[in-house]
């Protein structure tokens, strides 16, 4: 018997006989549940088609799951871009860290803090300020009573955002400054309060809907750093 004029006496497989042969036996899908989930069906949903809409509902049903399928990975690539940036914040923090712990004095600790700012950080600044009447060391901000109050909040711990009453604390650097970190501290004891201040060219530097974890941390650093010195209060 020769087989190969019954093969080629089979029709060709196109997607018009696929839809029509579907179309003249919806049972298939119906009960085939392994192709419904593949198709991102159930058979209720495909019960109640119309046998002529069999093929239309599933191209509606296969367009929902690729853009299921698109949202998920780009979800997955906004995570990773999201956790490799916060690994490399984390680095270059760790990294500011042991700078500040080699400060020989408050006034080398002011600018180191600056230093790591710019070059570290990619800011245009960093500053540290003490509030009251009473002397700051060479390289802090001197801010009056209740300053850090009207920068940063009533006992509120950090701002992030833009804050034009802390415009001064930048000096001549301050028209460059459209975003800012701010952080309270205690420092000495008895405790005078102070303030660290990031601020950044960009306007979207800092917002208030990102963490504070590390620049608060940043903060508790200089905290313990300066207490070397309880004589520069």
């Amino acid at each position: 018997m020769d087989t190969s004029s019954s093969i080629s006496a089979q029709p060709a497989l196109t997607p018009e006989a696929v839809r029509q042969y579907l179309i003249d036996h919806p049972d298939l899908l119906r009960k085939d549940a392994a192709l419904l989930a593949e198709l991102g069906l159930t058979e209720g949903a495909l019960a109640t088609a119309e046998p002529g809409n069999v093929i239309d509902f599933g191209t509606v049903a296969l367009a929902r799951v690729n853009e299921a399928h698109r949202r998920e990975s780009q979800a997955r690539l906004d995570l990773e871009a999201t956790a490799q940036a916060n690994f490399a914040a984390q680095a270059q923090t760790h990294g500011a860290v042991i700078d500040l712990l080699e400060a020989r004095s408050p006034t080398d600790l002011a600018a180191r803090l600056d230093d790591l700012a710019q070059a570290r950080l990619g800011l245009a600044a960093g500053v540290l300020a003490l509030e009251g009447p009473e002397a700051s060391p060479a390289g802090w901000r001197i801010m009056p009573e209740g300053g850090i109050d009207r920068v940063i909040g009533h006992q509120a711990l950090t701002h992030m955002g833009f804050e034009p009453t802390a415009l001064g604390l930048f000096g001549d650097r301050a028209p460059l400054i459209r975003s800012m970190a701010l952080v309270r501290l205690a420092l000495w004891d008895p405790a005078r309060e102070g303030l660290l201040a990031f601020g950044s060219t960009e306007a979207d530097g800092f917002s208030p809907d990102m963490g504070t974890d590390l620049v608060a941390f940043l903060a508790r650093v200089i905290e313990r750093t300066a207490g070397r010195w309880p004589s520069a209060k």
